[in-house]
């Protein structure tokens, strides 16, 4: 079994295994479950978070917490698969009614100041993604969050430039979204000054492939 086949396979496990609440009570238990993980994986990083502690902090039994999530990866694939739809929906209303340059240059740049500026104050998403290192079956949400995300920057291109090779446009708007999240994680690796002229830096070059500035 190759590495992309052995992931999703991986990811179909982790659905299967995790319950999803159907009643109203079970939704806000399951809620203040992930609060409480997010909150230990602010404190301490989610290598340290314990089970018995999400439990004890979300103030349900442990039986409860299993009932939802059979072990601490199955929360933290629950945290990225929130922050996923998040950022998408986010990136879906910056993009969907820019009609010329100028819009998507604007649109653009403040969704990655969006994005650099979530992931310096939420300790959670930085903890969560650097998971996608280590985890073939993040890897694999990660890169359909990265394809998803440059379809909508896709659609734009079409907008601006209809004459232009598909197959290009889709080429070039996956690699600028996958060059920007490696952007914005070395920006927070250094200290804030230069974090931020790597960010403006980026911003340049993405902008200069996408409408030629």
């Amino acid at each position: 079994m190759d590495e992309k086949v052995a992931a999703k396979a991986d990811q179909a496990a982790i659905a299967s295994l995790r319950r999803s609440p159907s009643q109203q009570r079970s939704r806000e238990r399951v809620e203040r479950m992930l609060a409480a993980a997010s909150a230990l994986i602010a404190e301490q990083g989610s290598d340290a978070m314990r089970m018995g502690e999400v439990a004890e902090r979300a103030e349900v039994s442990i039986g409860s917490l299993y009932q939802f999530f059979p072990d601490k990866r199955a929360i933290v694939w629950a945290l990225a698969e929130r922050y996923t739809a998040e950022s998408q929906a986010c990136i879906s209303a910056a993009l969907k009614d820019v009609g010329d340059a100028e819009g998507l240059k604007s649109a653009f740049s403040e969704l990655v100041d969006i994005y650099y500026r979530l992931f310096l104050a939420e300790p959670v998403i930085r903890d969560v993604w650097s998971g996608t290192q280590s985890d073939k079956a993040l890897r694999e949400l990660e890169l359909a969050d990265s394809r998803a995300n440059a379809e909508f920057l896709v659609a734009v291109l079409k907008r601006l430039r209809p004459d232009a090779d598909p197959v290009e446009l889709e080429t070039t708007a996956f690699l600028v979204w996958q060059m920007g999240e490696a952007a914005v994680r070395l920006a927070i690796s250094v200290d804030r000054d230069e974090g931020d002229r790597l960010v403006a830096a980026y911003k340049r070059m993405a902008l200069r492939e996408l409408v030629g500035e």
